[in-house]
């Protein structure tokens, strides 16, 4: 089961001379109980914790990218173009450039405990315990606490600082699905076309487009 309401704008503003500006923002909010119904990324399992209880993993989708912000300029070079020196118009004419900044926030994620916690059979699913006077960023094991005939009794986590916990074995995790978020994209493209007239109706363009042109770290959650 899937929800998913959304907000678009976009604003265009054009000036003489070929410049333009083009911005574009979306709020969302995409609500599921699952995403990927194959093994296709690790940052939400594909099956539930408990597949008696659906309604527990409901939460923010990893497809959830509340905002997305983008931002472009559009230069159409004015230089020449109406010449009617062919030499002029189309070697040093014919410009057009077109930077584009990207923001959205970045992809939810399930911290996960990286065993069968629940005895399923299966340690895919498997959350960890949260730690609500802990730090997020922080995780941590437990060590087993165990009586004078050798049974565990109960567990100790290793650091109490830690936000989120490895469940051991034989237990049921507390931490909800998809709580924590990666970091945002945030990045610049750009393209440049030299454009070639040979008559009003026909022209041969060349163009490159370059990505990430500031060579800026952007991390993709699950890839």
């Amino acid at each position: 089961n899937s929800t998913y309401h959304g907000w678009a704008n976009q604003l265009t503003r054009r000036f003489s001379n070929g410049l333009q500006f083009m911005a574009a923002y979306t709020f969302s909010h995409n609500i599921d109980d699952s995403t990927a119904e194959v093994f296709s990324t690790y940052t939400t399992p594909r099956r539930p914790q408990n597949i008696r209880n659906l309604r527990a993993d409901r939460a923010s989708s990893a497809l959830d990218h509340r905002h997305r912000l983008t931002y472009e300029v559009l230069y159409d070079a004015p230089f020449y173009k109406t010449s009617k020196n062919w030499a002029l118009k189309n070697v040093v004419g014919n410009w057009e450039v077109a930077p584009i900044y990207t923001y959205q926030t970045g992809t939810w994620f399930t911290v996960q405990s990286g065993l069968d916690s629940n005895l399923n059979g299966d340690s895919g699913g498997d959350r960890a315990y949260l730690n609500a006077g802990g730090n997020p960023l922080i995780g941590s094991g437990t060590t087993a606490l165990k009586n004078s005939a050798g049974a565990t009794v109960g567990f100790l986590i290793n650091n109490p600082a830690a936000g989120y916990v490895t469940a051991p074995k034989g237990t049921l995790s507390t931490a909800g699905r998809n709580t924590e978020r990666m970091n945002p994209t945030n990045n610049i493209d750009a393209t440049i076309a030299k454009s070639i007239s040979f008559t009003e109706k026909y022209k041969l363009q060349f163009a490159g487009r370059f990505f990430n042109i500031l060579n800026h770290s952007q991390y993709i959650g699950g890839n």
